[in-house]
């Protein structure tokens, strides 16, 4: 007779199999709690900028570029315009104060002149005639007074003489009183031609004093004409170097256009352009400083230029000693241009890490030299050479400052050699 078998649920392998997956489970379980899930990267050590954090003096400066120009320079304008007639020098001459450098023509000011002359004339003539005319008048004045004053003499003669005619009755009354009303007239007479005389010599000389004045006036408009007409010679108003001149031969210019500039060559200043993002930082009195011919010169701050164009302003330097030998107008130098005193600070050399990181992080070594940990930081004030490390290192430290483009998001970096 057969005998069921029944068959066994926990058998060796079944219980070896379970053990074992569960061992497994147990340590991937630990692994992901606690093993080191930072990601790394193996690079090449050879291709690595590593820079040592260090504590030393550091001063915040702003690399610019600036333009040697002449402290004073003379800008010639047409003070009058017209049509270039001849050009005497060319830009770049040396020229004396006084020297001939472009003679202008202009038609309407030379008819102007000629206009004003002959209104001169005509007024002077005026004047001249006016003057004739009292003379005349007052000739004419005296000579009626003069025959006033004898008809007068005559008739009080008459009166006089019929007076004592009168007392013997050899005269009628009729006759007597004739006789005086007579003088009394001419007397009368004498009265209204002196002072017809006084009025009418207050009223000529009131005209000439009028027509002196026109007179004068017209003269002193005809000088600054034929004035106008003198500067349509441009000279020199100083002596120096004629850099620029802009006119040609029947070039048509006007009042007040630019033809040119002397550039007066007993010194030179630097003109810098900056960003306008350090405008608040500049003032007059900051010091800057460039090398060259292996020498090295300071510049400091004269004048501020406020107006922002393109995003940067300007600010003119002088030198604080001696100008470098050989040096030119238009030529350019980089300049060192401080923005503050030297400070204590805790310095990391500057580096390509920065594009990547934003000064935010850098990859520090460890004591083996063989790997390289990301770590945070915090970055202050920078120049070209360093920036100031407010955070996160210390000194002796090892980092890598050159560019982390290619590491990705790597917490680790290994270092082969």
């Amino acid at each position: 007779m057969d005998r069921k078998i029944e068959k066994k649920k926990w058998t060796v392998k079944k219980i070896l199999y379970i053990a074992g997956s569960g061992l497994v489970a147990i340590l991937i379980l630990y692994g992901l709690i606690f093993g080191n899930r930072n990601s790394k990267l193996n690079v090449s050590a050879e291709r690595l900028t590593v820079s040592t954090v260090e504590r030393g003096e550091f001063q915040e400066f702003i690399p610019v570029t600036g333009t040697v120009i002449p402290i004073r320079t003379h800008y010639l304008d047409a003070i009058e315009g017209g049509r270039v007639d001849t050009v005497y020098l060319e830009a770049g001459s040396f020229v004396n104060q006084g020297d001939k450098i472009i003679k202008l023509v202009n038609t309407n000011l030379l008819m102007d002149v000629m206009y004003r002359e002959a209104e001169l004339v005509r007024q002077s003539n005026s004047l001249r005639d006016t003057r004739l005319s009292m003379e005349r008048n007052s000739l004419e004045i005296r000579r009626q007074l003069l025959e006033i004053n004898h008809s007068i003499k005559r008739q009080k003669r008459i009166w006089d003489s019929n007076a004592e005619l009168a007392e013997n009755d050899l005269i009628s009354t009729r006759e007597l009183e004739e006789s005086r009303d007579e003088y009394e007239y001419l007397l009368k007479s004498l009265e209204l031609a002196l002072e017809s005389h006084r009025q009418d010599s207050i009223f000529r000389e009131t005209q000439i004093d009028r027509l002196e004045d026109d007179l004068a006036r017209m003269e002193s408009n005809l000088r600054i004409v034929k004035q106008n007409m003198e500067n349509l010679v441009l000279k020199a108003p100083v002596s120096g170097h004629l850099t620029s001149l802009n006119a040609e031969v029947g070039e048509s210019k006007a009042r007040g256009e630019r033809l040119g500039q002397i550039d007066i060559l007993d010194g030179f200043m630097v003109r810098v352009s900056v960003d306008e993002h350090y405008i608040a930082r500049i003032n007059r009195g900051q010091v800057g400083t460039f090398i060259f011919s292996g020498e090295k010169y300071r510049l400091s701050i004269d004048k501020v230029y406020p107006e922002v164009l393109n995003g940067r302003f300007e600010v003119d330097m002088q030198f604080t000693g001696d100008e470098p030998e050989g040096i030119r107008r238009g030529q350019t130098l980089r300049v060192r241009l401080e923005l503050g005193d030297l400070a204590e600070a805790l310095l990391l050399p500057t580096g390509g890490f920065y594009q990547k990181t934003g000064g935010r992080w850098v990859y520090v070594l460890d004591e083996s030299g063989r790997n390289a940990l990301k770590r945070p930081i915090h970055i202050g004030r920078e120049n070209t050479l360093y920036y100031e490390i407010l955070d996160g290192l210390e000194p002796g430290e090892k980092v890598i400052t050159s560019s982390y483009d290619n590491y990705g998001e790597a917490d680790q970096l290994i270092l082969k050699r």
